[in-house]
């Protein structure tokens, strides 16, 4: 029974060692030798806490034993990306330069579901520094690779985490996405992820210092899970919403609202700004809305969402301004290569003078307030994640047309994120072997909303993962790519 331990739902895992029906042991065991069959394949998982895990496990087989309580992902294993701390292990950013920086704390998130009883089984590959392109592919451990296509991008930057999940290497991922970076990943990967509203998971991004960032990084980034499926994904979410006297931004919103009158509206806009979509996943939004048709919701295609392209530019100057400053000293690290990806992007994008940003954070609350009547007219709205199928490994990064391409794909979760609004990427489907998906977005503090029309879809068009790989880990650092066990 061991061996197949690893394809349960999260869910139905901690419910089995609550229950006494598998230990802890037992199922974190499972996802270690799931991890040495399938990492050397994907090399999404990059320091590998197996021993930790296992004392934690024993740990939890200790207190069921005893008869203490057990929390509701008791036993449940779940990988962190690389740039967020988790305690005693170093937290590298995926660049040589922080090999050694060890994490004297978790971070929120990462104590949420420590607490909830779930294990840390091993960081995850991201791009290095987190910048380095929309691809998984680090100094420190090369590149991830997307199970269903070894010549196809896993998507980023929480890649290894969508990678880990999709495979059975574990049950949950612990991402972040300031733009597309848990959903894109999902979509190209086959599984679930949460974008949540800012201030619903409570955390704390400052890794390399005590000083905070500025605006557009402390409301853009946010914590977010992935699962194969959007009831473990609830699970996350249930666990991790909250507040954390860590993090003053996070609010104490019920995690469910009120519900709604009548049949939930939901605004279809398959094509954002009219920028193209590829038939694809034009199809997979069609196969979405007649999914929440067929569920009785009140389903109207929409011309298009408010001030998108508006919105893009907003974001790409306030970003540009803010990171300016630091441009330097991250260029450097990054390294010849590492740096072409953003330094086309600045290229792109210059940073703005001290009287243009005011504008432009003017801008910003005026586009939100664009976005808060128009959902306040449609609670949902579905749309694509990325207006492609998974893309090359790289082409952000290779020429300005790979550059736009790219950006063009990924404009609805640019654009929802700028917003601050809450989406699920969800999938649809297999299309070429590859997976196809939508995002359902939301209002502020109703990933509730998002996270019904989401089962929705999944009750009526299934689950894509586990899945095995196909085709061969290629890391153009064979030296340094792979996992290691972490010290201690």
């Amino acid at each position: 029974m061991r061996s197949n331990l690893w394809r349960m739902p999260a869910g139905a895992q901690a419910a089995a060692v609550r229950a006494g029906e598998v230990s802890a042991t037992e199922l974190v065991d499972s996802h270690l030798d799931r991890v040495a069959e399938v990492n050397p394949h994907v090399n999404a998982v990059t320091q590998l806490l197996a021993e930790r895990a296992r004392e934690a496990a024993a740990e939890t087989d200790r207190r069921r034993a005893a008869g203490e309580p057990l929390g509701i992902l008791a036993g449940v294993p779940f990988t962190v990306k690389e740039s967020t701390p988790v305690a005693g292990v170093p937290t590298t950013f995926g660049t040589e330069r922080f090999r050694d920086l060890v994490a004297s704390a978790d971070a929120p998130p990462v104590a949420r579901l420590r607490a909830a009883g779930a294990i840390p089984i091993g960081h995850s590959n991201i791009p290095t520094l987190i910048v380095a392109g929309m691809h998984t592919r680090s100094e420190l451990f090369g590149d991830t690779v997307n199970p269903w296509d070894a010549g196809r991008t896993p998507g980023g930057s929480s890649g290894g985490d969508a990678v880990a999940v999709a495979t059975g290497m574990a049950a949950l991922g612990l991402g972040n996405d300031s733009g597309g970076s848990v959903r894109v990943p999902a979509q190209f990967c086959g599984v679930a992820g949460l974008k949540p509203t800012p201030g619903r998971f409570p955390a704390d991004h400052r890794v390399l210092g005590p000083d905070d960032p500025g605006p557009a990084s402390q409301m853009l980034v946010t914590d977010g899970p992935l699962a194969r499926s959007v009831a473990d994904l609830r699970l996350a979410y249930e666990v991790l919403a909250g507040t954390d006297p860590r993090d003053p931004r996070a609010v104490p919103v019920p995690a469910y609202g009120e519900p709604l009158p009548g049949p939930v509206k939901v605004a279809v806009v398959a094509d954002p700004g009219g920028h193209g979509v590829h038939p694809t996943i034009r199809a997979a939004v069609a196969t979405a809305a007649e999914a929440l048709r067929d569920a009785g919701y009140d389903v109207r295609e929409e011309r298009d969402v408010p001030r998108l392209d508006e919105a893009l530019e907003t974001y790409g100057r306030i970003v540009a301004t803010e990171f300016a400053p630091t441009w330097p000293a991250v260029r450097a690290l990054l390294g010849e290569g590492g740096d072409r990806y953003l330094g086309m992007a600045m290229e792109r994008t210059p940073p703005a003078s001290a009287e243009e940003f005011m504008r432009l954070m003017g801008t910003w609350m005026n586009i939100r307030r664009s976005w808060a009547a128009y959902l306040d007219a449609s609670p949902l709205l579905l749309g694509p994640v990325f207006t492609e199928p998974p893309v090359e490994p790289g082409l952000e990064s290779r020429d300005r047309a790979g550059l736009e391409r790219v950006a063009s794909g990924m404009r609805l979760c640019t654009a929802t994120s700028f917003v601050g609004v809450p989406a699920v990427a969800v999938p649809t489907g297999i299309a070429g072997g590859l997976p196809a998906g939508v995002q359902i977005i939301g209002r502020p503090f109703r990933e509730d909303l998002c996270l019904a029309a989401a089962q929705a879809v999944e009750d009526r068009l299934g689950v894509l993962t586990p899945v095995e790989p196909r085709g061969e880990h290629r890391s153009p650092r064979p030296e340094t790519g792979g996992a290691r066990l972490s010290s201690g």
